[in-house]
């Protein structure tokens, strides 16, 4: 007895004791694997993380996310991108990919088929408008919360190999199932091209691809055919994409030797890139339109044309994205898109607005500030009193600091906009309505031989009283008032939504474009001769 309390006595000491040679067992153990033989500080906390942490860890995943965060502390355009989503990214430029051709969306839960590309591979198999995928290689792909590049992943694949659907149509009460062979799928970057009136030409460009010069050279010379000698390039919403693309397009605008614009930075010497004097609309009337996102490639166009007193800049200031990347592959098949240099318009501009490393959120909200701040609603708005000056080659003042100013500024219309009108445009639900509308009305509207004809019937139908009824059920109020103010507002997004379900682009355009502007004020100044700026003569050198 008297041992056994002897032996409590000494418990806490031999507790104290096990605690203290853990320490020092665990001090040693950390001291004598702590540094790892040539890795850096980085390499070595994943190393000790993945060889000694209490828990089994993914690695690959938590090596993914420091990637992503060690990136994020750097200017906002430089970024990570994963080896699943990398092909995605690539096609958005390259002109084409392998697919099966179709255009789709999830109104609800389910992938609805908007368009098929004529001669494609789905057509060729038999799907048709307004089907519904319910599976993809025996797979449900219906009632899911799936992404859209998680869709696209799956429908897209190298040419010739076969994917199976699961094809839900109209009412038919089972699935019809189609084989469908994978083909080279066009992705154009000129949205639409047409004769606005008698000489002027109008081209929408999408975004700067692979393809874009090709493209551009086939619209100019249709336009030509049709008497067109005066042209309005349309960069609102182009955020940009190859640089080479966009230098080709301003070549063919630009005289003799002009400068066009160039790259610079810590590892990248100056790189001049110029005109060569082989273009053929050196002497065409010309108009650009931009808007506050029109971005990279699009910034390089417009900022080339204006320094160069080539034509005028119609709209909004540009984004400004003035930061170049470079590509580079990780042996993971991810892709670094790391920024290498900047670019310079011809004046000695940089595009790009300032920001600070690592403070993403704040240069996200760039645009939403410019927006509370007026900067949509009026030219006074901008603030130039602390900005770089800088001169075109004829003199004129243009202004550094972010972005291209326009030469003509032209408010955002918000005169019949309305917070129903706003609430139906963000809550998706006018959308919704178009495309329920086109599934319902199919037969009947794609019969229509061309996009003024099923406008002419559309305008004659109760379409706003459908939709406002539509819009109730979903949620959001009858507002009899506002919905009478934006009437106008809220039958054009409706015509031309339903329009672009059956002719495309084709006939979107035309319809949202009746009453847009600056695309009006483009074509009046090309009309009357004031295209060109004017330059004072003692600026001229």
């Amino acid at each position: 007895m008297n041992k056994n309390k002897n032996w409590t006595h000494w418990i806490p000491a031999i507790l104290i004791l096990c605690i203290v040679g853990g320490f020092y067992a665990g001090k040693t153990y950390t001291r004598k694997h702590l540094f790892i033989e040539g890795k850096n500080k980085i390499d070595n906390i994943l190393e000790i993380i993945n060889q000694q942490y209490v828990d089994t860890v993914n690695m690959g995943l938590l090596i993914e996310k420091t990637a992503k965060n060690l990136i994020s502390e750097l200017d906002p355009h430089s970024y990570l991108i994963p080896a699943e989503d990398l092909q995605i990214v690539v096609d958005e430029l390259e002109g084409s990919f392998g697919g099966i051709g179709v255009t789709f969306n999830m109104p609800s839960d389910t992938i609805l088929v908007i368009n098929v590309i004529s001669g494609g591979p789905a057509e060729k198999a038999g799907i048709l408008p307004f089907d519904r995928i319910i599976t993809i290689n025996d797979s449900v792909y219906a009632g899911k919360n799936i992404s859209q590049n998680k869709i696209m992943r799956t429908l897209r694949g190298p040419e010739s190999s076969r994917v199976k659907l699961g094809i839900q149509r109209g009412s038919l009460p089972e699935l019809i199932y189609f084989d469908v062979t994978r083909g080279d799928v066009p992705n154009y970057t000129i949205e639409i091209s047409y004769k606005l009136k008698e000489n002027i030409g109008y081209i929408k460009l999408k975004n700067f691809g692979r393809t874009t010069y090709n493209e551009f050279i086939t619209a100019i010379a249709k336009l030509k055919k049709e008497g067109c000698n005066g042209y309005v390039i349309d960069l609102r919403g182009n955020n940009g994409g190859y640089l080479d693309a966009a230098i080709r397009v301003c070549n063919e605008f630009l005289t003799g030797r002009k400068s066009i614009l160039y790259t610079e930075g810590k590892a990248f010497g100056r790189q001049n890139f110029f005109a060569d004097g082989t273009g053929s609309c050196q002497n065409a009337p010309l108009v650009i339109l931009t808007d506050e996102l029109s971005g990279s490639a699009s910034e390089i166009f417009a900022g080339a044309i204006q320094d160069n007193d080539r034509g005028l800049i119609i709209g909004r200031r540009s984004f400004g994205k003035g930061l170049v990347q470079a590509p580079i592959p990780l042996k993971d098949g991810s892709e670094l898109r790391l920024t290498v240099a900047r670019y310079y318009t011809p004046s000695g501009r940089c595009i790009q607005k300032t920001y600070e490393l690592g403070k993403q959120e704040e240069y996200d909200r760039d645009l939403y500030n410019r927006f509370m701040h007026g900067e949509f609603d009026s030219a006074d708005s901008i603030k130039t009193d602390n900005l770089p000056v800088y001169h075109t080659v004829g003199g004129r003042i243009v202004y550094g600091g972010g972005g291209i100013m326009p030469d003509i500024f032209i408010p955002m219309d918000t005169n019949n906009v309305t917070s129903y009108y706003a609430n139906v445009l963000n809550s998706n639900v006018l959308y919704q309505f178009t495309l329920e509308y086109s599934e319902k009305n199919h037969t009947k509207l794609a019969a229509f031989p061309s996009y003024d004809k099923l406008y002419a019937y559309l305008q004659q139908q109760p379409l706003l009283n459908e939709f406002t009824d539509y819009a109730e059920t979903k949620g959001i109020k009858r507002r009899p008032t506002l919905i009478q103010i934006s009437k106008n507002l809220i039958e054009s997004s409706l015509y031309a939504y339903i329009i672009r379900n059956f002719f495309n682009y084709d006939g979107f355009y035309r319809v949202t474009q009746k009453d847009d502007a600056p695309l009006l004020r483009a074509i009046q100044v090309i009309d009357d001769g004031t295209w060109q700026p004017v330059i004072s003569p003692q600026n001229v050198g």
